[in-house]
């Protein structure tokens, strides 16, 4: 799977986000610069196919197709979108995103959860109070969780502090298990990455091949695009703070929050979270199924509280 981001951008003169282009693909861990208390999320939410950008056009494996990108990419923990509330414990964010991944949620599941994976001592701990390194960790595997992810979009994990380094092995892991992973930092991190060699971190920003439409395969793409759009406007695409990607159909119980002070001319477009809505893309995902024959790959998850996927 390849994400490519064609000269997107955000808002007036592109103050919510400039102009940038960038890929990332399976296999692979890549970093993207984003700096201001918004740019960061925005980038992510365009990323994850949650938000449409004012300029520009996502493709995933050379197709616009914004419901795909929210299925199969989850965006882990943005701020103000997915980013669990500093204050809840870790258990219940656990809890939480086992019960959008559709496993048991109980406080116990939850408990034995975070005791397999060698973090049973923090399920009390408020996780606003987890270790940078332990939370990426903890996060990122909530978000794989849920059926049909195949990348994850991790944003800000130096706002925690920590070393770089540490964020980024984990990240680097997953990359290895076969998944596609952005990680967006600020300038710092990536001046300390850029000079631990051994770390070998590559920007995803660059030359990136032009967005050729043709023939048949630009109206195909023409029309692909308008009903991503329609669905952006009209349909709730929950995002997941440890969960992936749009969830797939079952999946669509996410919350995305977008903070419509902070987010500025972005927050129009980001998708207002909520179960109902979530039920309802899964009725339009079937009833488009029944009209075209195509089975669209679904949405992400986004919890407020947990990860948005």
């Amino acid at each position: 799977m390849r994400v490519t981001l064609h000269d997107v951008s955000k808002g007036k003169g592109g103050q919510a986000l400039p102009t940038m282009s960038l890929e990332f693909h399976s296999g692979a861990v890549r970093f993207a610069l984003a700096e201001t208390e918004q740019r960061p999320s925005v980038l992510g939410l365009i990323a994850s196919g949650r938000m449409k950008p004012d300029t520009g056009r996502v493709t995933i494996d050379g197709t616009a197709n914004n419901r795909m990108l929210r299925r199969t990419i989850a965006l882990v923990d943005a701020p103000d979108v997915s980013d669990p509330h500093a204050d809840i414990t870790l258990a219940g964010v656990v809890g939480e995103e086992l019960m959008f991944a559709g496993v048991g949620a109980t406080p116990l599941h939850a408990r034995r959860w975070l005791s397999q994976l060698g973090f049973g001592e923090l399920a009390g701990v408020p996780i606003g109070n987890v270790d940078p390194a332990a939370r990426v960790r903890i996060l990122c595997e909530l978000a794989i969780l849920r059926k049909g992810t195949e990348g994850i979009v991790l944003v800000s994990p130096d706002r925690h502090g920590g070393s770089p380094d540490g964020w980024w092995r984990i990240a680097s892991e997953f990359a290895d298990r076969g998944y596609a992973m952005l990680v967006i930092i600020g300038g710092s991190a990536a001046v300390a990455l850029e000079r631990m060699h051994e770390l070998e971190a590559i920007n995803a920003s660059g030359p990136v091949e032009p967005l050729v439409l043709d023939g048949s395969s630009a109206d195909s793409a023409d029309e692909s695009a308008d009903y991503s759009d329609d669905l952006d406007d009209d349909a709730s695409a929950p995002a997941h703070a440890s969960a992936p990607p749009e969830e797939p159909d079952d999946m669509d119980d996410d919350a995305t929050r977008a903070d419509a002070d902070n987010a500025g001319d972005a927050s129009d477009d980001l998708e207002s979270p909520s179960p109902e809505a979530d039920d309802a893309d899964s009725d339009d995902d079937t009833q488009a199924a029944d009209d075209t024959d195509t089975d669209p790959h679904a949405d992400t998850h986004t919890p407020r509280n947990g990860a948005e996927r």
